[in-house]
């Protein structure tokens, strides 16, 4: 008895094994736990404490609270593949294929724009203007340091060697904020990745229900007890 012959399957490709990048908000996330430790604090408190209908009003407060603080403090990240941007917003999921990404724009806000003229705000990569201004005094503060260097000739103190101006124009470039450095980032990967066949596709946006639902439920429970009070 024979067997029939079989064809050999196609070499599939190797799965990549690069993980994402994965960006959040250090301030965000401090203030997230903070707030979160206060509302249990609190909303335990009444519901063990309290009389009458203090602990459902302190039940629904905390349905409420919690998943909004939740979404809008820890839950922000952006993760960046290399086929894919993926921007979790507190109540959104933005999945954009690299060749989907039109520009990143920087302004008092930072944004992802697609091909379709959609623009997405980077919750979690917030812009400081006070970073902004820290970094543009460094910047200011380095190039007159280069110029010093330059007029004396490489023997003044900047020539020494150890006494100049960390982050001197020339050694690491131009100094930027953080969140600016980010986008920049972002912006040298989507320029390398954009044209690649496995970074196109459709931009993909899902409703995070699971934060939205406990939130508009705690909204309506306290709507009810507030109202039938």
């Amino acid at each position: 008895m024979t067997t029939p012959d079989r064809q050999p399957s196609a070499p599939q490709p190797p799965a990549s094994t690069t993980r994402d990048l994965v960006y959040r908000s250090p301030q965000a996330l401090v203030a997230g736990v903070l707030l979160l430790v206060l509302a249990a604090w609190l909303g335990i408190d009444a519901l063990v404490k309290g009389d009458g209908r203090t602990p459902w009003l302190a039940l629904a407060a905390l349905i409420l609270v919690v998943p909004l603080v939740i979404a809008f403090t820890l839950r922000p990240a952006v993760f960046a593949g290399e086929d894919r941007l993926r921007v979790r917003n507190p109540f959104r999921v933005i999945t954009l294929p690299w060749g989907e990404v039109a520009s990143l724009r920087s302004g008092y806000t930072n944004e992802v724009i697609a091909n379709s003229g959609a623009k997405f705000q980077l919750w979690a990569v917030p812009v400081s203007l006070r970073a902004r201004k820290k970094a543009a005094r460094r910047q200011t503060r380095a190039e007159r340091a280069a110029r010093g260097e330059s007029r004396s000739g490489g023997f003044g103190f900047g020539g020494l060697g150890g006494f100049g101006a960390p982050g001197a124009v020339g050694d690491d470039g131009p100094a930027r904020a953080e969140t600016d450095q980010i986008m920049g980032d972002l912006r040298e990967m989507q320029e390398r990745r954009g044209k690649a066949k496995s970074a196109q596709g459709e931009v993909t946006v899902r409703w995070s229900y699971e934060v939205i639902a406990p939130a508009v439920a705690g909204a309506v429970l306290l709507a009810v007890l507030l109202a039938t009070g």
